[in-house]
């Protein structure tokens, strides 16, 4: 017969065997033999928030594939999850199709869920193009052709993207006649005819005005296109601002201007499709079948095949090298944002809109600041409020509210820039220098670039030849860069 103490530990054992919490099961039932008995991973090839992409290898077939590796750590709310669970539902649903990487397998352990999907090893959308000395109008034809064929393909079968980009487009590979292919569907969602959102989802230069406004449909697909569009005629997107409240208004706004360079030179179809695709009133704007139908694409291979000028090749390098810059620097804050982080603007609207219409008003906007542990001078809150109120109807609806979180996040989280700033500082000068800065970017450009000495010139405000935390700070809160 067992003594006291034997029996004491085997119920304690038996009761921390009963308390242990259910792992998470996002998709499948986890295998026993995880995905390294199938696939061999290698190397990181992007990183965004909780999803890490690696090349992969198919161990049977000798396949080359993208995995894409969710952190089922990071997924800690019911919504994180079901965002996971409609993307691979979304890449399930859609038919294969030329310009889609398309699903290949999937496979979920205790730690992650992994997507399994087609390799593109060719150049991102914008680094073909600038890589190419004799940049023209057909080559941009050819360009929104191919994505407007996806957009058209995924609103026929009731899915709408929300995040068109060129970051989300990569060429299936190296040589020249590669397909271009979508390869991001982790914002899309299904959509019924007639049925409207009101989620704020999307990237800043590409969100439509119906997004800001929380009322849209899938015409937002066209809008984003559209700004594709007017960026690989010109290299500089639409709607600029020095602030995220400032291109939320111009977005609103959605004056364009056709009177810089190259624009008098750009034919004339070219630009009444822009027009047309970038209509504030979605009723109004083109559909995809509208788009292919216009004259410009119609004749694409006949449109004007004059260089559109080295000035807007050189807007493309630095646009897209900037956002690298920009991007990497973010991989670093992510790493140390909490999922409570992530998800305090939704969790913060909230808190504040305790009349659950969808509005705050100044007084809801300072008490809740105060509860979030926002310690703001009311003519601060007075500021802040004029600024943000876009349709100056002295309410902030969420979208409103975005601008407003993104500023506080900015000046409440200096430790976060500042790890993001030290990543960079590898010498530990105090400064980011020019060798410093080539290196961060020696796999996006050729170090001698002119494109490194301008970027540099534009963020080093002081002109010392180097970048402080003051100056680095200043770029990444400055969308315009």
């Amino acid at each position: 017969m067992e003594n006291c103490w034997a029996y004491l530990c085997r119920m304690i054992k038996k009761q921390k065997r009963k308390e242990k919490p259910q792992k998470l099961v996002v998709l499948i039932r986890p295998t026993e033999k995880g995905i390294r008995s199938r696939y061999e991973l290698g190397r990181e090839l992007a990183r965004v928030e909780f999803r890490t992409i690696y090349f992969c290898k198919d161990k049977i077939t000798g396949e080359e594939l993208a995995c894409k590796s969710i952190s089922k750590n990071k997924l800690k709310t019911a919504t994180l999850i079901e965002d996971v669970r409609r993307e691979v539902a979304i890449l399930r649903h859609l038919p294969k199709h030329p310009n889609i990487a398309s699903l290949e397998d999937i496979h979920e352990d205790d730690d992650h869920v992994h997507l399994l999907m087609e390799f593109c090893e060719g150049d991102a959308l914008f680094d073909r193009i600038v890589a190419r000395g004799h940049y023209t109008e057909r080559a941009a034809a050819s360009v929104i052709k191919t994505i407007v064929e996806v957009v058209q393909m995924c609103h026929k079968h009731g899915v709408m993207h929300r995040d068109l980009k060129p970051e989300n487009f990569l060429f299936a590979g190296k040589k020249e006649t590669s397909p271009l292919k979508a390869i991001d569907f982790g914002l899309s969602t299904f959509f019924e005819p007639g049925e409207r959102f009101n989620e704020i989802v999307g990237s800043t230069y590409y969100i439509a005005p119906e997004v800001l406004k929380r009322n849209y449909g899938p015409e937002v697909d066209i809008w984003s296109a559209g700004v594709i569009l007017y960026i690989l005629l010109c290299g500089v997107p639409p709607f600029w601002a020095e602030t995220e409240q400032g291109v939320a208004q111009a977005i609103i706004r959605s004056v364009l201007d056709f009177k810089r360079e190259p624009w008098p030179k750009v034919s004339d179809n070219a630009k009444d499709l822009v027009k047309k695709m970038l209509d504030p009133d979605p009723k109004r704007r083109l559909t995809a079948q509208e788009v292919l139908d216009h004259p410009w694409l119609q004749n694409a291979r006949t449109a004007p095949d004059v260089a559109l000028g080295e000035t807007v090749r050189a807007r493309l390098i630095q646009f897209s090298v900037m956002n690298k810059l920009k991007e990497t620097a973010l991989m670093v804050i992510a790493d140390h944002l909490s999922v409570e982080e992530v998800s305090g603007i939704k969790e913060g609207f909230h808190v504040m809109d305790t009349k659950n219409n969808g509005k705050i008003n100044i007084d809801d906007l300072r008490v809740g600041l105060q509860k979030l542990g926002h310690q703001i001078p009311d003519a601060a809150i007075q500021i802040l409020m004029e600024a943000s109120d876009v349709d100056k109807d002295g309410y902030l609806d969420f979208g409103e509210f975005v601008a407003i979180s993104i500023h506080l996040r900015n000046i409440s989280h200096d430790e976060h820039l500042l790890r993001a700033f030290q990543f960079f500082d590898k010498n530990e000068s105090g400064y980011i220098e020019l060798e410093e800065l080539c290196n961060a970017l020696a796999d996006e450009i050729d170090k001698n670039s002119e494109v490194i000495n301008a970027i540099m010139h534009d963020v080093d405000t002081d002109k010392d030849g180097k970048i402080s935390y003051i100056e680095f700070a200043a770029m990444m809160k400055d969308v315009t860069y």
